[in-house]
């Protein structure tokens, strides 16, 4: 029955689900793998708790689709997974020894389970998503990445970085999409960043870059970063876009989650008739609001913008004193006091509008409820993938 067995792929679901104890068996299966091919341990992090953490969903998630029947997204999933990993230096030698060990590792855990039909079910699940991979891996013929020297670090407020970068060959990606990116303050830790100006046919690209507690890679980039550090950038991902021809548009940006609707801003005023579009950008004080004398530039020439500003705070704590003054000239909306969500719907629940949200997960998930329970149909709202 192999890929049709629902029942063996669900006993393959609950083993890998990380919500129901996978940490040992996945644990295993890279000990495993590490083991019998020690060339597979340095296209890894040193700490690899996350690592194993997002294997198991990938696998959760895979199963799942497979007990529903649903083939066409796990295929395209598993294509570009297998695109993107070229940008590790994953090589076919690697896919076979990662089938092997993965299976070994399942047929030992699942022992007291492992038959035929479970054998069949195993094979062609680990086999489709090896063979996918590696098979669009094979295929693909653009360079699995892009090197870049940084040219410029500006700090605008004491959290936030805007990082230029001069590529070595133009990048290309659409307005919206979002890159993976590795610096050299930690080599082999890709985190993905958005864009803030259009693709540029001279290899300039722009990134916003916000420090997260905790954050590695972000705190690294907004501390240490330097003009002549080399980035690697790698193919772009996402499907955040503004169809022109489907009405006006909301959008709401939390920080830095602003740059990639920047981008599309800065795209739509290529054209001279546009829907119109209200943004609202927000942080948490108003020195935070790094990008309004840009944003006030654009709107001043292009009648369809509105912004709001919007912060949680009314004053500046005394460390922004250090920090260029963000104050746009006179012209944008007034800046509203509150938290996004709050200030977006006491506007309604604009339910006609194609609404973009981006920002922290917890800020994005908010503004859609909120917009939701005021009416706003779910299949309007757009925003990229939520990460922990």
């Amino acid at each position: 029955m192999g890929l049709e067995d629902q029942e063996s792929i669900r006993i393959l679901r609950d083993a890998v689900d990380p919500d129901r104890g996978s940490e040992t068996l996945i644990r295993e299966f890279y000990t495993l793998w590490f083991g019998t091919d020690p060339s597979t341990r340095d296209l890894f992090p040193p700490d690899m708790a996350k690592q194993r953490t997002v294997f198991g969903n990938v696998l959760c998630w895979l199963c799942d689709e497979l007990i529903a029947q649903r083939a066409e997204q796990p295929v395209a999933f598993l294509a570009q997974l297998g695109r993107d990993h070229r940008k590790y230096g994953v090589t076919q030698q690697h896919y076979a020894t990662l089938k092997d060990a993965l299976l070994r590792t399942l047929r030992v855990h699942l022992a007291e389970n492992w038959d035929d039909r479970l054998n069949e079910a195993a094979h062609d699940v680990v086999e489709l998503a090896v063979g996918m991979m590696s098979g669009a891996a094979t295929a693909e013929t653009s360079p699995p990445f892009n090197d870049g020297t940084v040219i410029d670090h500006l700090r605008p407020t004491r959290d936030v970085s805007i990082i230029r970068l001069k590529m070595d060959h133009p990048l290309t990606y659409l307005p919206g999409q979002y890159v993976p990116v590795q610096v050299p303050q930690w080599p082999r830790r890709w985190r993905y960043l958005s864009p803030a100006i259009p693709a540029d046919p001279q290899g300039y690209v722009e990134f916003h870059v916000r420090s997260v507690p905790g954050g590695m890679v972000s705190t690294a980039i907004v501390g240490e970063a330097r003009r002549g550090d080399r980035w690697r950038l790698s193919n772009p991902h996402g499907g955040m876009h503004v169809d022109r021809d489907d009405g006006d548009v909301l959008m709401v940006a939390g920080s830095t989650g602003l740059a990639p609707l920047r981008t599309l801003i800065m795209d739509l005023a290529r054209f001279g008739e546009n829907p119109r579009v209200h943004l609202f950008f927000g942080a948490r004080y108003p020195g935070e609001l790094y990008d309004l004398r840009i944003l006030w530039e654009i709107a001043s020439t292009n009648p369809w913008l509105s912004v709001t500003p919007v912060s949680e705070h009314r004053r500046d704590p005394r460390w922004a004193a250090e920090y260029p003054d963000n104050t746009p000239p006179r012209g944008l909306h007034v800046r509203q006091t509150g938290i996004l969500p709050d200030i977006v719907t006491r506007y309604g629940n604009w339910g006609d509008r194609q609404i973009l949200l981006c920002g922290k997960p917890a800020m994005v998930l908010a503004t859609k409820n909120a917009l939701i329970a005021k009416g706003a149909s779910s299949t309007r709202i757009r925003h990229d993938p939520l990460a922990s």
